[in-house]
């Protein structure tokens, strides 16, 4: 099994000083990150459908063994919220598969005010090519069941566990692969050694696993990522 772990994002000017060097240059940000951590959730592709272009200047800019993973466009999630976006789906992973063995989960994180449509997902499932690695976040409690984990396991697609400040995702693996999004700010060093515990147990029949902590302007999500591999190796 492995274990891949990172932020959510990697462009912030605010961490320079705290994880980057002071004068470091924007384009440098990736490459350094790269050296550091081995895997990032590209938030940029959320805001924007992703090019072939635009891929290719992650791939040169990562080492070999680096993860991309990709946040799907809000164009299919919020905008479209699942439904009748197959063109803009097929757009989307085929975009992503250029990225070859870098490419890691494609994250589909669901709007709040999107409450459980079993065939509104039933639907959109179809549309995933088979053996897409993709992560889905719900973010309404409505979908948080069996109805929704056999889906998801017949599809060996995975539920996002995610843990922040107003919900927590129970810790579900339904997929030979696991994809965790850890979002508290107030994180203690025994908070994150008990994450680390309960990732490694709860993921035994996996093959790789994807962590990602969140990006904010202090610079603690890469200061967490070091302590969570710190206390990966000490278990």
């Amino acid at each position: 099994m492995t274990i891949w772990v990172g932020t959510s994002g990697y462009n912030y000017p605010e961490w320079k000083g705290s994880f980057y060097p002071e004068k470091l240059a924007a384009a440098d940000m990736l490459p350094y990150y790269a050296q550091r951590l081995s895997t990032v959730e590209i938030n940029y592709t959320y805001y924007r459908m992703p090019n072939a272009k635009t891929l290719e200047t992650w791939n040169v800019a990562t080492p070999p063994k680096f993860k991309l993973t990709l946040k799907a466009p809000k164009r299919i999630t919020h905008d479209a919220r699942l439904r009748d976006c197959a063109d803009n789906v097929k757009y989307f992973t085929e975009t992503a598969a250029k990225l070859g063995p870098k490419l890691g989960a494609l994250l589909f994180q669901l709007p709040p005010s999107l409450k459980q449509d079993l065939a509104l997902l039933d639907a959109f499932l179809e549309t995933l090519p088979q053996d897409t690695c993709a992560a889905f976040e719900f973010r309404h409690g409505s979908w948080l069941n069996e109805e929704l984990y056999s889906r998801l396991r017949a599809r060996n697609l995975a539920l996002c566990i995610a843990d922040g400040e107003t919900m927590a995702t129970p810790t579900i693996i339904t997929a030979d692969y696991a994809y965790f999004r850890l979002r508290d700010e107030g994180y203690t060093p025994e908070d994150i050694a008990g994450w680390a515990q309960r990732i490694r147990e709860s993921t035994v029949q996996c093959k790789e696993v994807y962590v990602y902590f969140k990006h904010e302007e202090a610079g603690l999500g890469p200061q967490f990522a070091k302590v969570f591999l710190d206390a990966l190796g000490a278990q």
